[in-house]
């Protein structure tokens, strides 16, 4: 029996009162207003032309990241990577290199936060968008939050120690900074050298 089986059944009992109606409609509105928090800013195209431009031809770098590549970047991010399967995208324009961006989804309190990470042909960090946040919006760090990581180097991506905090949406600024520092690292181990 799932979740939504003792609903079915209380609006079965409450079928033949005069205040189904009513009350019918109020539980789909709690139903549909609790599913309903969380927004997609840009899709996958949108994002793409966010990090290199309309026009661009985009590369997608699939990487399959090995055991020893896996532990230097975990150390050198200081964050656990959830899978060894790693995806870049390589923007050129007329064949020259614009940059690099990936697309980093994580969880910030219970639900799902996705963010465009952009960097520089020199794989530094330049921009960071939210693509989609699904946490109630007053934790959501705004994009002038995002400003004071750009061009850092990985080592000084650390809340508190340069990085102002927002206050009430400390996991939010924790986990934009430690998807920050993910990328940072793929890039280093991976493709600095390579590409």
């Amino acid at each position: 029996m799932g979740p939504a089986m003792p609903i079915l059944e209380f609006m079965k009992a409450l079928k033949n009162g005069r205040h189904f109606f009513l009350i019918a409609g109020a539980m789909i509105a709690v139903l549909v207003a609790g599913n309903a928090i969380g927004t997609i800013y840009y899709g996958k195209k949108e994002a793409l032309e966010l990090a290199f431009g309309k026009g661009a031809q985009v590369e997608i770098l699939s990487l399959f990241l090995t055991d020893s590549q896996v532990e230097e970047i975990e150390q050198l991010a200081r964050a656990k990577l959830e899978s060894k399967l790693f995806t870049f995208y390589v923007g050129r324009n007329e064949g020259e290199l614009l940059g690099y961006a990936a697309i980093e989804s994580h969880t910030v309190r219970t639900k799902p936060e996705t963010l465009l990470i952009i960097l520089t042909s020199r794989g530094e960090l330049d921009k960071i968008y939210t693509l989609a946040f699904h946490e109630p919006p007053e934790y959501q760090p705004p994009q002038r939050w995002f400003a004071q990581l750009y061009h850092r180097q990985i080592t000084e991506l650390n809340l508190n120690y340069g990085i102002q905090g927002i206050t009430g949406a400390t996991l939010s600024s924790r986990a934009a900074v430690s998807s920050a520092r993910k990328v940072l690292a793929i890039y280093q181990v991976v493709i600095k050298e390579k590409y």
